[in-house]
């Protein structure tokens, strides 16, 4: 059906009512449990693929982990700006904060120090604040692979990490990187160089629905 200046859809409760019933239609969710389902259909309904939910890999009982921290109140920590800002701050169940350290003015001298990017010495300054935390990493391998560093070197566990970082360098090796090391802490990720924060953000704003 082709659509005309004239005939496109403007009502936004049922833009949203059709796009689910798409993303339900099209998207095969058999291989998954129902609260996973849940989250992939977010993400899916985020990036507009389908296909990409046989590629999810998921340790622990992540959405249920991830739902109670945020009604009890854990932070959501994101690698990025674009990941934190498409968190819907009106649907967390606690008033959770959203916080993001990459702009943090002590990041910059902080990376240089310890020679990686910026992305990756940001994560060093979540500190205390990653205890029970939500992470949401929606853009840099190297924040995912220094979560994972400083967690096997003994920092607070986080309740849940949701990782997705996109690119060609480093994206799908970091992930591998997660699947691999055991941390004893529930996670949910897309494996391969497909992600971005978009994707992200939708896991948390999953999470953060009733129910979960």
């Amino acid at each position: 059906m082709t659509t005309t200046l004239d005939s496109y859809l403007r009502d936004p409760q049922e833009i949203t009512r059709r796009s689910f019933e798409i993303v339900r239609a099209e998207t095969d969710l058999s291989a998954l449990p129902g609260d996973i389902g849940e989250i992939a259909l977010r993400v899916v309904h985020a990036c507009g693929m389908p296909e990409i939910v046989s590629d999810l890999a998921f340790g622990g009982d992540v959405a249920a982990a991830g739902g109670a921290a945020l009604r009890a109140g854990a932070a959501v920590l994101a690698d990025c700006e674009m990941a934190a800002d498409g968190v819907t701050r009106a649907r967390l169940p606690a008033d959770n904060r959203v916080l993001c350290t990459l702009n943090d003015p002590r990041t910059p001298e902080l990376a240089q120090r310890l020679g990686t990017t910026r992305s990756a010495a940001a994560v060093d300054l979540w500190g205390d604040d990653l205890k029970d935390a939500v992470v949401a990493i929606g853009n840099a391998p190297t924040a995912l692979y220094r979560l994972i560093e400083i967690l096997q070197a003994g920092a607070a566990r986080p309740a849940a990490i949701l990782a997705f970082p996109v690119g060609f360098v480093g994206a799908a090796e970091s992930k591998d990187a997660l699947i691999a090391a055991d941390l004893g802490v529930a996670y949910l990720t897309l494996r391969g160089r497909r992600g971005g924060s978009a994707m992200a953000a939708a896991a948390v704003n999953a999470l953060a629905r009733a129910g979960l």
